[in-house]
């Protein structure tokens, strides 16, 4: 069964932008390649679609979409210019929410974490509250996540199935937790 790896777009392509093209690949997880799985991806791939709710939370809007997604506000690792992304809460405690990098360590969000550990979340009718961010290890990463399988069975294969598919076989799945900052 054929699978997909993903690869950057060409520099000359301003269709593109930010986009990543899908290729053939002959290796992967194909027992997780539903069609749901690769339309999801491909979804999941299109930035402009991932980053339609930024201007609505940035707008205080962010209750339109619950207390399942955050919108997390974090520095870009070369340009120290503030940096915005949507991402789905796996798990919420009183003092911590996680939250996965579905497209692993190289989501770009997650690298300007890994190199500034400090953001600021907008969830619900919560904006900006400082956050210190902790980044899971494979151990701990693992264990939210099947408890999040076990309260979402449905969407854990959909978006498993789809990072998978997206880069061309199983993908670690790293779990960010963001509590109060110390001395808060």
């Amino acid at each position: 069964m054929m699978t997909e790896a993903v690869s950057e777009p060409s520099r000359g392509d301003r269709r593109s932008r930010g986009a990543r093209r899908i290729e053939p690949r002959t290796t992967g997880h194909p027992a997780r390649t539903t069609p749901i799985a690769r339309l999801t991806a491909r979804l999941l791939e299109t930035r402009w679609l991932m980053r339609m709710p930024i201007p609505l939370y940035r707008a205080g809007l962010g209750w339109i979409f619950g207390a399942r997604l955050v919108m997390i506000e974090h520095l870009g690792r070369v340009s120290r210019r503030p940096r915005y992304a949507v991402v789905e809460v796996v798990e919420r405690e009183r003092n911590a929410i996680r939250v996965a990098s579905g497209f692993g360590t190289s989501s770009q969000w997650y690298r300007n974490l890994r190199a500034n550990p400090a953001a600021y979340l907008s969830t619900g009718r919560a904006r900006r509250v400082e956050a210190a961010v902790r980044l899971l290890g494979a151990e701990e990463s693992a264990a939210v996540l099947a408890r999040y399988a076990a309260a979402h069975p449905q969407a854990y294969e959909t978006l498993s199935g789809a990072m998978d598919y997206a880069a061309g076989g199983e993908v670690f799945i790293p779990v960010v937790e963001f509590t109060p900052p110390s001395g808060a």
